[in-house]
């Protein structure tokens, strides 16, 4: 019986990386051969002439004055983020291990910055030990970070993290407005500001960060504008001038059928108007904004081998031997409430006809482990090469490698 009609919308055309004889070329290599050199399948590869060109566009679209900050929880691959930290001008990391990924950077411990709700004891006296900057998220770390100053001799430098009372609209996570175990809540910053200032920290300025993965320039600018001005308003209880003002970020990226490509031009505007008002209101502060899927989302791929091909009644399914254990975002169970396809294609047919309705599977004993629902595709045979696009960000780290005790997968900068 011949396939179905196609049932879901096609993506646009994934376009960073280059094709050449009907193979995907990342880094310049053909794709079969990258999978020799790495030995195996599954594996993420990251382009490095992807990376470097979105900070370039960043640099070339937003006025200069704008630091650019690479959020490491988006990928903590050291390689990838030794990369980065020669195009960014700082890095913020979310533990311990993501600090010491940053130190061996090279990069200067006065442009690191430390935030998370559940920092330990021992991460906040590494944190004061280091000389990095830690955004302050409960009036405990105020204690420990002062305890910790006295203890090494060194100063604790310090901002303070707000929940505002708003949120990023029309974003894919929200972090902001309303009960939040992220920050300070608004109403309880100036005690939390008075309290720094008896413990003797640091104080340098402020951290918001109301929502992430936004394609809404409009919600974004509105955002920017309400961090801003909370920001001036906080600063009048603050112990001492505000030298920096983290305004988030939330920029997001298109992965599923009729998104579009976020339009930096307003949120430079915007920016450019924000950094007048603070030569007024703010004299002593850089902007900065904290980045991290905008910069490395759409610079990785994830690959995976097909092991096997079979119908089921009627529907085609290629399963591969990489799924949710490496790319839980992609299967739709890392925040999807509704599960949508990732960009897919077939890496080393890219020139061949999209002809046939096929369903991805990966290797796992669960119906969740799905890479790609009733897509069409090359029609694809056992060895050829699964490619999923966009992923970049929260792809390795952020899924369960132990999942089934599957073999574990690489990671490659190309």
């Amino acid at each position: 019986m011949p396939d179905a009609p196609h049932p879901l919308p096609q993506h646009a055309p994934m376009t960073q990386f280059a094709v050449s004889h009907g193979e995907l070329m990342p880094g310049g290599e053909r794709l079969t051969t990258l999978a020799a050199r790495v030995g195996q399948t599954p594996f993420y590869a990251y382009g490095r002439s992807q990376l470097r060109q979105r900070i370039t566009e960043l640099r070339q679209t937003l006025p200069p004055k704008i630091r650019l900050h690479y959020a490491m929880k988006a990928n903590p691959m050291p390689a990838l983020v030794g990369f980065m930290a020669g195009l960014v001008d700082g890095l913020d990391v979310a533990s311990a291990g993501e600090l010491k990924v940053a130190l061996d950077t090279g990069m200067s411990p006065k442009q690191i910055s430390f935030a998370g709700p559940g920092k330990r004891d021992a991460e906040l006296r590494q944190a004061v030990a280091a000389g990095v900057l830690v955004n302050i998220e409960s009036f405990r770390e105020v204690d420990v970070l002062a305890q910790a100053s006295q203890t090494l001799g060194l100063p604790a430098r310090a901002a303070v993290r707000i929940n505002p009372d708003f949120e990023l609209k029309s974003s894919g996570m929200k972090m902001g407005g309303g009960p939040k175990p992220f920050g300070v809540d608004v109403e309880q910053v100036p005690t939390l500001l008075a309290n720094m200032g008896r413990a003797g920290l640091s104080f340098e300025g402020f951290h918001l960060y109301p929502g992430s993965q936004s394609l809404q320039a409009e919600a974004i600018c509105e955002a920017l504008q309400q961090s801003f001005d909370l920001a001036v308003r906080l600063s009048q209880h603050a112990p001492d001038k505000v030298r920096v003002l983290n305004l988030g970020g939330g920029l997001g990226v298109p992965y599923f059928p009729g998104d579009k490509p976020l339009d930096l031009k307003p949120i430079a505007e915007q920016l450019e108007r924000l950094l007048q008002l603070g030569q007024a209101q703010l004299p002593q502060a850089t902007l900065a904004l904290e980045l991290g899927r905008y910069l490395v989302a759409e610079a990785g791929i994830y690959v995976t081998r097909v092991v096997d091909r079979k119908r089921s009644r009627d529907q085609v399914y290629l399963v591969a031997d990489g799924g949710l254990h490496h790319h839980l975002a992609a299967t739709g169970n890392f925040g999807q409430v509704l599960r949508k396809n990732y960009p897919v294609a077939i890496g080393n047919k890219m020139d061949a006809p999209a002809s046939q309705v096929t369903t991805v599977v990966g290797p796992s004993c669960t119906p969740l482990d799905v890479l790609a629902e009733r897509l069409l595709l090359p029609e694809a045979q056992v060895g050829d090469l699964v490619v999923v696009f966009q992923s970049g960000a929260y792809g390795a780290s952020a899924s369960p490698h132990q999942f089934l005790a599957h073999p574990p997968c690489v990671e490659v900068l190309v």
